[in-house]
């Protein structure tokens, strides 16, 4: 089981902890920016564990293969195949579905602790429903964990990563309330059939992505764009299903399989541009709690419920659209005290930090929208630069988070779910090196200077794979995998030594071979 005991940084951000009350932050305190270790920590504590992530669409291909039906995913690659940045899509992707042997042998070779992966809904239940259980979908996934438990690597589940099926879709997916009932049915087949072999499981991964990106906006599929409504009927839809599996597992399932679960969320962080400007200050905390705290407020506090700014800005925002209530509906009691608590650990994935430069509305804002209603102005003009126009290398500004994290949220046992960097796919990967030493030792001064409980930590990803709408023109494995071929070969990075090292010593490597001798 996954225990759950107890660089450079730019010149943007200070090096001070910022606090500040401000009335609509209802006396919420901001950790602005961190000091900057200069302990050189390298060696991890005793029980830290190490992994590696995936997700079933990325990375399995047979879309329609023995009784797997059709998945968002693959509706909007097929019907809109210029939503997709290099005109891939998911049909074959790794193909692991075919290969998962040679995918753990790669995971043994790396030697992690643990290997999160995800289950395909639509390959389990092609309906969405309980009315038919695909049989191939159960032998594929139960030969996965036997091959896993070969080589003692632990799984970590997740049952829902984007995939949601077309048919669940077409009935409105997460916009639709009946969908609590959906989730709990098939997170209860899941845990009954494959809970004797797993000990942890994660609900949802990033439901700000699968809200404001899928339902608000047109970034992931199904694209729906109903910008400022369909994410908030989403977000109230997707917490409700999350706490009816948790209770489920909690209730049934863990006094006989004696697992974890928890929810894995996702945020970019935001400090301001300008840290001895107040406004920018409080604005970079209106900004966190709609990010992050969206979906953790309603889990991870004592009060429980949405952030009270982000109530106060959408109704706010709402009554100026002349709507007779907000489109952001808040929690009766029943679901306030039923959403408390249900997660074992928070669930971080976070790749990078951008800038408040004042309020106002983001030019990219639609109207009404999520980032209409945050009422900041941000910016990426921060830190390096990777394959993704949104992944700025700010390794400091996760240590920034994860003490807000600490602070906010009643100090929390922590879990790094994802955390990764992009490339066009070299195997000479210094920048990929780099970005993951920075980082982690960033995870190794808030354990050992904070007493922040980072308890493990999850490299995205193991193998180049389908990125969603950026295809495969922005990679992040530790493997190449040469999508030309149709045996989809893998061929090991520099990177896939750096952090085999890594796990053989659990501490940070000094090899020169892994220092980029293009930089003095």
């Amino acid at each position: 089981m996954l225990s759950l005991t107890a660089s450079s940084a730019p010149t943007q951000l200070n090096n001070t902890v910022v606090s500040m009350s401000h009335s609509v932050l209802i006396g919420l305190t901001l950790l602005a920016i961190s000091h900057t270790s200069l302990a050189g920590y390298t060696k991890f504590p005793d029980g830290f564990t190490f992994g590696v992530a995936t997700a079933a669409h990325q990375i399995e291909g047979a879309w329609n293969v023995s009784g797997k039906s059709e998945n968002v995913w693959d509706r909007l690659s097929h019907s809109r195949p210029e939503m997709i940045a290099d005109g891939t899509n998911g049909d074959i992707a790794c193909d692991s579905y075919n290969r998962y042997l040679e995918d753990v042998e790669e995971l043994a070779y790396l030697g992690v602790d643990f290997y999160r992966f995800s289950f395909s809904w639509a390959r389990i239940l092609p309906s969405g429903r309980v009315d038919f259980v695909n049989p191939d979908g159960i032998r594929y996934y139960h030969s996965l964990l036997d091959a896993l438990a070969e080589k003692n690597i632990e799984p970590l589940v997740t049952l829902f990563h984007w995939d949601l099926p077309q048919t669940l879709q077409d009935l409105g997916g997460w916009a639709n309330p009946k969908m609590v009932d959906y989730f709990r049915d098939y997170a209860d087949l899941c845990f009954k059939e494959f809970g004797g072999k797993i000990k942890s499981w994660i609900t949802f991964n990033e439901p700000y992505e699968i809200c404001e990106d899928a339902y608000g906006d047109e970034k992931k599929a199904p694209a729906i764009d109903s910008h400022g409504v369909g994410n908030y009927l989403c977000s109230d839809t997707l917490l409700k299903a999350h706490a009816e599996a948790y209770h489920l597992y909690n209730d049934t399932y863990r006094p006989i399989q004696n697992g974890r679960i928890m929810i894995s969320i996702n945020s970019i962080w935001y400090e301001p541009s300008d840290p001895n400007d107040a406004e920018q200050v409080t604005l970079a905390e209106v900004a966190n709690q709609f990010k992050f705290g969206w979906f953790a407020h309603p889990i991870f506090t004592e009060e429980g419920g949405y952030p009270a700014v982000m109530v106060e800005n959408v109704a706010q925002q709402s009554a100026a659209e002349g709507l007779p209530k907000s489109r952001l509906e808040q929690f009766d009691g029943y679901w306030i005290q039923r959403i408390k608590g249900t997660s074992d650990f928070l669930g971080i994935n976070h790749y990078t930090t951008h800038l408040i430069t004042g309020a106002g509305v983001d030019s990219t804002a639609k109207s009404p929208s999520w980032l209409k209603d945050i009422g900041a102005v941000t910016t990426m003009n921060v830190g390096g630069d990777s394959a993704s126009e949104w992944l700025r290398v700010v390794p400091t500004g996760f240590a920034n988070f994860l003490r807000w994290c600490k602070s906010s949220y009643n100090d929390p046992p922590i879990y790094i779910t994802e955390n990764g960097f992009s490339d066009r796919g070299t195997l000479q990967d210094y920048g990929r090196i780099s970005y993951f030493n920075d980082y982690l030792s960033e995870i190794l001064n808030v354990i050992y200077e904070d007493n922040v409980r980072v308890l493990g930590y999850t490299a995205w990803t193991l193998m180049d794979n389908f990125e969603w709408r950026a295809g495969f023109s922005e990679r992040f494995g530790f493997y190449y995998v040469d999508i030309t071929q149709s045996d989809r070969p893998r061929t090991p990075k520099l990177s896939a030594e750096y952090y085999r090292q890594l796990l053989a010593t659990r501490e940070l490597p000094q090899d020169d071979r892994f220092k980029d001798p293009a930089v003095s």
